[in-house]
């Protein structure tokens, strides 16, 4: 009883953390975009890393394909410098790639990835896959943390112009964007919610819910 009592509590604070945020949220803009403009700058710019549909051959590089174009634009966005300030996302490669990008390039880049389908993942560690479970449906009690599905989705779909499609996603990217948020090297994460609850987790319960979130369809 007392288990679910704080599990209750705990769910009630994420429910309440979304209710907060949520006029932010949903003020965010509609991305439209051309995806046959997109698909052509994906094809010389995107498609050695992420892949030419978006299915990321390489673990370190992320899966595109079926996310959420609004996350997809405000990555790229994130990943440029502005106004003379560093960029809020820190990464060399993406950085180049994304400062040739107009902002008409970077909507229709993400209108293109968005409208691809997402290649099926299996996950490997069966152990793994059952801790990752319980951690991304229930939350993790005991440190006040909230379930990754109450942003993401029960499925991992994530909310569209809200919190990111994760279904499916390479093991090896999820749970190193998880440990840079835990670091505090990623911060571009609205009003630190992706840190905080980082920041709670250990490597083990990183690659438990990472691995969990591989085999989400």
């Amino acid at each position: 009883m007392k288990f679910r009592l704080i599990l209750a509590t705990v769910a009630s604070a994420a429910f309440a953390t979304l209710t907060a945020y949520a006029p932010t949220l949903l003020a965010q803009s509609v991305i439209k975009g051309d995806v046959a403009k997109g698909q052509e700058i994906a094809g010389k710019v995107c498609a050695a890393c992420h892949g030419p549909d978006g299915n990321s051959p390489l673990s370190v590089n992320p899966s595109l394909a079926g996310q959420h174009p609004e996350y997809l634009y405000k990555q790229l966005s994130n990943f440029k410098s502005k106004n003379g300030k560093p960029a809020e996302r820190n990464n060399p490669i993406m950085a180049g790639n994304a400062a040739a990008l107009s902002d008409d390039d970077m909507k229709n880049v993400a209108a293109y990835y968005s409208s691809q389908t997402p290649r099926p993942r299996t996950a490997r560690d069966p152990e793994l896959v059952k801790q990752g479970q319980l951690i991304f449906r229930g939350g993790i009690a005991a440190k006040g943390v909230a379930a990754c599905a109450s942003c993401h989705s029960p499925n991992g779909a994530g909310l569209p112009a809200q919190f990111p499609r994760v279904a499916g996603q390479h093991a090896e990217y999820t749970a190193a964007q998880l440990k840079a948020f835990r670091a505090g090297e990623r911060k571009n994460d609205l009003n630190s919610m992706m840190r905080t609850v980082a920041g709670k987790l250990s490597d083990r319960e990183i690659a438990a819910v990472s691995e969990y979130i591989a085999g989400l369809r």
